[in-house]
């Protein structure tokens, strides 16, 4: 997300919940030019709302109404299942933005919640965003207006990259892909590190190079265009060590155990989804 040039106006935008990923939001567009004054966040822990204050600038308070009163956006950033009680009793302005990046709860929910006059998205985000390198998918209906798409994602490509997906179905893949992502590379840094060490090397360094070799093959794939595919044959050479590491992968069947990873957390998704949106009210 670049800065905007002179004269971009920054319309007021509220948080429900100041946890992590609202921070990280908050964080993002603050680096981006968004004034603090036009950020307000509803946080009913005291001392996060101190820290919210003195570490971002922003208004934090207990109230939520008074949070969103005036908001063009509206950041639902609570857990799915304290959606139901946090979103309770609050009115909206007519045509506002409420975006949720909140797991699971769909747009029947909150549509059921908050009434049928707003511009509804959900949207997946990644711990990556807490470090500027998110990755978010959303989602709309079509009848959403462009200047609501385009607001949503100006406020998540504040924290990395954005993408829309077509069906509101498939964020369930997308949570079990780029959501819960983060820690499949992490499991598999942490097994390299422990198989290093096994092999002679101190564990110190074995998580060094271990944690070094994530960072870098991440760089290496934002440096360069070429798919993922073809940057792992650029690695391999033919009769070497990596060829040799990469059979016994693909012998284990490690492309069926991610297939399988992702289907579990795919339908753990729906299920928690079921749970925290409840019946209709």
């Amino acid at each position: 997300m670049s800065t905007p040039g002179a004269g971009y106006e920054y319309p007021p935008v509220a948080f429900i919940g100041g946890g992590n990923m609202a921070a990280a939001l908050i964080g993002g567009l603050r680096a981006h030019g968004w004034p603090a004054s036009q950020i307000n966040v509803a946080e009913r822990d005291a001392d996060r709302r101190d820290w919210l204050t003195r570490e971002l600038g922003v208004n934090a308070r207990a109230d939520a109404a008074t949070a969103i009163d005036g908001a063009a956006a509206t950041v639902l950033a609570v857990k799915p299942q304290q959606m139901a009680a946090a979103v309770d009793g609050l009115r909206f302005s007519a045509g506002s933005l409420v975006l949720s990046i909140a797991a699971g709860i769909r747009l029947d929910s909150l549509r059921d919640w908050l009434g049928a006059d707003l511009a509804l998205v959900r949207s997946m985000p990644n711990t990556p965003a807490l470090a500027g390198a998110g990755a978010t998918a959303l989602y709309t209906p079509p009848s959403t207006s462009t200047a609501a798409r385009q607001l949503a994602q100006r406020l998540v490509d504040s924290v990395g990259i954005s993408c829309w997906v077509e069906r509101e179905d498939l964020l369930d893949a997308v949570t079990a892909l780029s959501g819960s992502g983060p820690a499949y590379f992490l499991l598999l840094t942490e097994a390299m590190a422990t198989a290093g060490a096994a092999l002679g090397l101190t564990r110190d360094t074995a998580t060094t190079l271990a944690r070094q070799t994530l960072i870098g093959s991440g760089r290496l794939l934002e440096a360069d265009a070429a798919d993922v595919a073809t940057l792992r044959a650029r690695v391999t050479s033919k009769g070497g060590t990596t060829e040799a590491a990469l059979a016994s992968l693909e012998n284990a069947g490690l492309r069926a155990i991610v297939h399988n990873a992702l289907s579990a957390a795919a339908r753990r998704s729906l299920e928690l989804g079921a749970t925290a949106s409840g019946p209709a009210r």
